[in-house]
């Protein structure tokens, strides 16, 4: 039967290139003076998504938001195998939020209608980690985050492997649903000819606030309630120090000291 899936996926600043000109007075990243680059887990979540197409059919729509120059970043996708790409692009959305921004995504998914839709885990520009679950809300659909791989699909069912704290988590989750990827065990497929052939030929299709039924107080700076006032470096904290003890029992005793100095215990 195949699967209907879209794919959000970001063009971000290249952050491991910041410099102190990259930098702008209140702390936060002058993205004019950084290359624009595929965030790395959107790509991991986009290979998902072509894997789950290849071996069940299906068609496989990458979303972005941005400006006009993002169509770059679905180029790539149409390169790498995706059939159809989207471009939010408005004045309007400029300086959205996270939940602005998954409100908007949102209603474009709605208006493509998905079985799945994949995110990466967060975006390195702002590592917030909140768009892909935000999405889930805004759809009212199930979520399942920081997952490793998709394991089996069958009767409209995904058996996903899920990364945690204390071990590896094998879910069922019942379509539709968001899921945000972490980095797979296998690497993204790279472009192919027959791609950028495919990408130079397609129509990167187009939407404005209009044509996903958004008013201007719903989306950019008005739509938004959270704002970043400061971003700083964190201070370096220092190292701890090693203990060498010739057997457990007298690293027993080193520790007990060294918690009665910090006053830890009496």
């Amino acid at each position: 039967m195949g699967y209907n899936i879209v794919v959000c996926a970001k063009q971000v600043p290249d952050t491991k290139r910041i410099t102190g000109e990259a930098m702008k007075e209140d702390g936060t990243v002058n993205r004019a003076a950084l290359p624009a680059i595929f965030n790395p887990e959107d790509l991991n979540a986009l290979e998902a998504a072509l894997a789950i197409r290849d071996e069940h059919g299906g068609t496989v729509t990458v979303i972005t938001m941005g400006p006009p120059a993002a169509c770059e970043l679905l180029r790539d996708c149409l390169c790498r195998g995706a059939d159809k790409v989207v471009l939010i692009s408005d004045r309007r959305a400029a300086a959205s939020d996270t939940l602005a921004t998954s409100y908007i995504l949102s209603c474009a998914i709605k208006k493509i209608q998905p079985d799945i839709v994949l995110c990466g885990r967060q975006a390195i520009d702002g590592d917030t980690a909140q768009t892909g679950p935000s999405i889930a809300q805004h759809l009212n659909w199930p979520q399942v985050t920081y997952v490793k791989d998709i394991l089996g699909y069958k009767d409209g069912t995904l058996t996903v492997k899920r990364e945690v704290e204390d071990g590896i988590e094998t879910i069922n989750i019942k379509l539709p649903a968001v899921l945000c990827m972490l980095k797979c065990d296998y690497e993204p497929r790279r472009p192919l000819i027959e791609g950028f052939i495919k990408a130079h030929k397609a129509e990167v299709k187009s939407y404005s606030m209009e044509d996903i039924k958004l008013a201007a107080e719903e989306v950019g700076m008005k739509g938004s309630p959270t704002y970043v006032s400061k971003a700083f470096r964190p201070e370096q904290k220092q190292g701890g120090e090693v203990i060498t003890p010739k057997s457990a029992k007298e690293g027993a005793e080193i520790l007990k000291e060294k918690l009665k100095e910090f006053e830890i215990i009496k």
